[in-house]
């Protein structure tokens, strides 16, 4: 939101933010400063609380198009527009998702979904699950690729703090929440069986960093993992890092991935849905959750100075395809194309 927002401003929609959770972060002080105006239903608490659906409804009477993003903006905004005459939008951001496992939510969530009049995918694997989960729909259901803003990326300088932490080392970080679906844990297996002077930089919080920070002591190493928290100044810490490293279990369409390969530095990930058609033909796949394959790539990349240059090059050429400006304007077009048939 914070990179597309604003670009769909310049274009001359007049658009605003609702945070089901406003608690203050760096990503709602960058959209203010942006001139995105942004509202909230409360600070704190749980986001599916029952009474954000009625301080939701004025906002669905209120503007054109409202346009949802995760499940309980997804959901309250399904129930709201029952009695609301409101256009709606959403956006899959997944290959798939636990509510898919509960049998006795599927009515729900295609009931959901048959609320919308666009759902937009962001990855061609998100579509085809979605697609095969909830069948026919009335929703039109379309594909556009989420986006970073490449540039931003390439051209950020390097944050000299990875180094201050284990100078003369070498330097791998992969950007995560600490959540179910990612697998910070390979590659901190990874770690126990790669050379002393390979240092590991996690950044992200979450629900499972106690759970990897107890691997990581529990498999030896401790001294050379380091957690970073909720960062701000993502693009130089990449561009300090000597290899950008996603693990996942599946995902929807990466963006961490697009800005790591945006830096010009090796990019692996996980053989997985989601990461696979992103990386394919420009990083590197190793096997979901191979520690051991994981470690054999890098030290190949390390043996070879060639390969390491040729492997960041194709990752920063790649990245272009997913450039923020090409979502911004697809975007645009799908709020112009349904707008202009009611």
């Amino acid at each position: 939101m914070v990179d597309l927002l604003p670009r769909l401003k310049q274009k001359g929609l007049d658009v605003e933010l609702l945070l089901f959770d406003g608690t203050d972060t760096p990503f709602r002080r960058d959209a203010e400063a942006a001139g995105i105006k942004v509202h909230d239903l409360g600070k704190g608490g749980s986001v599916y609380s029952p009474l954000h659906l009625f301080r939701l409804i004025p906002f669905l009477r209120k503007y054109d198009v409202v346009h949802t993003h995760n499940t309980a903006p997804q959901f309250f905004a399904a129930i709201g527009s029952v009695v609301c005459s409101v256009l709606l939008c959403t956006t899959e951001h997944t290959t798939s998702n636990r509510r898919r496992g509960w049998t006795w939510y599927a009515s729900v969530d295609r009931w959901m979904y048959s609320r919308y009049r666009k759902v937009i995918c962001i990855s061609e694997k998100a579509e085809d699950n979605l697609r095969e989960f909830i069948g026919e729909s009335r929703a039109e259901i379309l594909t556009i690729n989420n986006g970073v803003d490449v540039e931003k990326y390439a051209s950020a300088p390097s944050s000299p703090e990875l180094e201050r932490i284990a100078p003369g080392s070498r330097k791998i970080i992969m950007v995560a929440g600490f959540r179910w679906e990612k697998d910070q844990d390979t590659l901190i297996k990874a770690m126990a069986h790669l050379p002393e002077n390979f240092h590991l930089f996690l950044v992200g919080d979450g629900v499972r960093r106690k759970e990897c920070e107890a691997l990581a002591a529990h498999t030896g190493v401790a001294e050379r993992v380091h957690f970073l928290g909720i960062r701000s100044d993502v693009p130089a810490l990449l561009h300090a890092a000597d290899y950008v490293v996603m693990s996942s279990h599946f995902e929807g369409l990466s963006l961490s991935s697009v800005e790591g390969m945006s830096v010009g530095k090796p990019f692996l990930a996980s053989d997985v849905d989601g990461l696979r058609e992103v990386v394919k033909g420009a990083g590197v796949l190793f096997p979901h959750g191979d520690a051991d394959s994981l470690t054999n790539e890098i030290l190949k990349l390390e043996k070879s100075p060639e390969l390491y240059r040729s492997v960041a090059g194709s990752c920063r050429i790649h990245a272009a395809e997913f450039d923020i400006h090409k979502m911004a304007n697809k975007y645009f077009e799908q709020y112009q194309s349904f707008l202009s048939h009611e």
